[in-house]
């Protein structure tokens, strides 16, 4: 059969050999945001994966941006030379398209590491004041973000500029802003977190596009810009699908290339009905609304339901995470199943069964 997952895509000035992508994932162990050896056998392991995209994980434009201590950051000069080691050794193993995903996390700032519990940092844990757009925490009991002034909004700009001034640098080919999971661009959007009188409360777009503005017209034109966004907050009183819409407009408008519909995690309380492809219909309704590259994402693992999801035209791209973690070779079993011939590493061609000489032997049923 023919796999349209397996096409390849122009997206801006760069042009992905098929729909797969790899999600950013927070690895949680970097040093003061520089990426270790950690991240070099972790992206490393997934360059060759065969996927169309590999996204690094959210990195932080300033150090109290970071969501915990162990996050990636590029504020500074040593995470610059950092992240471009890692990045220089996953060209070398294979010539695909790399991605960025810059962030500030905002309110949800100064927390825990997961296997320490993913709440707010205490006392003895080294904290640090957060910040927001109103000084609203994100749940009972967790700290008070501090308001941001203008000067301080205008200041976080230029740390998310000078970001994309390191990130073009390292030679990424596309860079994408974290917009969603309640981080501190989501938090100006949403009414949910942002309380503000001022221009920046009554126009809840006005900072997210200025700061779109500023990246554009700094990262060239001929790579790829995103944004991930959020299709809806899942709270009563929060965003919703039409409001992803409006945005992405406001996106397409300033001269992204595509957006990532995600959702949910600006508040505690939400309610996620969280399944395989459960954030696809904001993916499809954007497609209908919007004239934006549009990937989807959410616990999507099995190929014939990303098949689907492009090839019926719900959405141009499909983002993996937990399935890459379970599967690093998702993408080659993937091609497998649909027929489709992918170039192994030399050193890994052997587990090709079919290329066995004179092998007479039933290869065992990919399992995706």
């Amino acid at each position: 059969m023919r796999s349209t997952l397996f096409t390849p895509l122009q997206l801006g000035g760069i042009t992905l050999p098929n729909r797969i992508v790899v999600s950013p994932m927070c690895q949680y162990v970097a040093d003061d945001g520089c990426m270790n050896d950690w991240h070099l056998i972790h992206l490393g392991h997934l360059s060759y994966s065969g996927a169309g995209l590999l996204m690094a994980e959210a990195t932080h434009v300033t150090r109290e941006g970071r969501i915990t201590h162990g996050c990636a950051g590029l504020y500074s000069e040593h995470n610059e030379a950092a992240m471009a080691r890692v990045i220089a050794a996953c060209r070398r193993l294979r010539n695909a398209p790399i991605g960025i995903q810059l962030a500030h996390a905002g309110r949800k700032a100064s927390t825990q590491v997961p296997w320490e519990g993913r709440s707010y940092l205490t006392a003895e844990q080294s904290p640090w004041q957060t910040v927001a757009p109103s000084p609203v925490p994100f749940a009972e009991g967790w700290h008070v973000p501090k308001e941001l002034t203008v000067a301080e909004i205008r200041q976080v700009v230029e740390a998310f500029v000078s970001a994309t001034v390191r990130a073009k640098r390292i030679g990424f080919d596309v860079l994408e802003l974290h917009c969603a999971h309640g981080y501190l661009i989501h938090e100006f959007l949403s009414p949910l977190s942002n309380r503000r009188k001022d221009a920046y409360g009554r126009e809840r777009m006005k900072f997210p596009l200025e700061l779109a503005a500023a990246v554009r017209e700094t990262w060239p034109k001929e790579r790829a810009l995103g944004a991930r966004i959020s299709g809806s907050d899942f709270a009563d009183g929060g965003l919703g699908p039409d409001d992803a819409v409006a945005y992405a407009k406001e996106l397409k408008r300033a001269g992204f290339d595509y957006v990532c519909v995600s959702g949910g995690n600006i508040v505690s309380n939400q309610r996620i009905p969280a399944a395989p492809g459960f954030q696809v219909p904001f993916a499809e309704k954007m497609k209908k609304a919007v004239d934006i590259k549009v990937r989807t994402v959410g616990l999507i693992a099995d190929a014939e339901q990303a098949e689907d999801i492009v090839a019926s035209g719900k959405a141009d791209m499909v983002a993996m995470a937990r399935a890459f973690l379970d599967n690093p070779r998702w993408v080659w079993h993937a091609a497998e199943r649909f027929g489709v011939k992918l170039d192994y590493p030399p050193s890994y061609a052997r587990s090709r069964y079919d290329i066995w000489p004179g092998a007479e032997i039933a290869r065992p049923k990919a399992t995706i």
